[in-house]
């Protein structure tokens, strides 16, 4: 991913947060004929020897993973919020833009199963119902409903590179970059006050354009 050097983020804590956040992605690799795309969530998490991996499944239905072969690398692909940012909102002339979040994660892959299978669907269950009125858990499934993980695919990818853009208008000046949230504020879009709340992080933790 191009990402000049205003927008990257190397804060890896930060991003790793991001990450189980926002851990509904596309999973990318090359099958026989073409790259392949799946839409799950990949949830971050440390494998046997202590390194970060991104573990989740796929339908056995679904061919992309008869193509994951070990040590192969592919593609994870997480987005944040975004917003559209006007260019009437700066002092000078200039060209609207897209402010948002997005990280790229690379990795070797390998299918799960067993145990280890059931471990990564019982963080997954455990870690979405644990605000739910009324929380299911893969421990108070009937062996019935388990018979279901024989239709899915599990895999594991131990993470060897991460790309994180934070695009937030930090090449900006001030006065350009306080409008500009001050005018997201208005637009009544939630998902902009989202992107809102990023700048403002930004605004204590970086050095804007003067």
């Amino acid at each position: 991913m191009h990402i000049p050097n205003y927008f990257k983020n190397e804060n890896l804590e930060e991003v790793k947060n991001f990450l189980i956040q926002n851990s509904f992605g596309i999973l990318i690799n090359r099958t026989e004929e073409r790259l392949t795309g799946t839409h799950i969530p990949m949830e971050i998490d440390k494998n046997e020897y202590g390194e970060d991996v991104l573990v989740g499944h796929v339908s056995k239905a679904n061919p992309q993973w008869e193509n994951f072969n070990d040590k192969e690398e592919i593609l994870a692909i997480f987005n944040g919020p975004h917003a559209y940012v006007s260019s009437s909102w700066y002092e000078k002339e200039n060209v609207p833009t897209w402010n948002y979040i997005a990280v790229h994660v690379y990795g070797e892959i390998r299918i799960i199963e067993g145990d280890e299978l059931l471990d990564s669907l019982r963080k997954l269950v455990n870690k979405h119902e644990r605000n739910s009125e009324n929380p299911v858990s893969v421990e108070n499934m009937s062996s019935e409903t388990l018979k279901q993980i024989n239709g899915i695919v599990g895999f594991s990818i131990k993470i060897n590179e991460i790309q994180a853009a934070y695009k937030l208008s930090q090449n900006r000046n001030q006065t350009d970059y306080h409008t500009i949230i001050e005018k997201l504020e208005k637009n009544g879009n939630p998902i902009s006050d989202e992107v809102v709340t990023e700048m403002k992080k930004k605004s204590i933790n970086c050095k804007l354009r003067r």
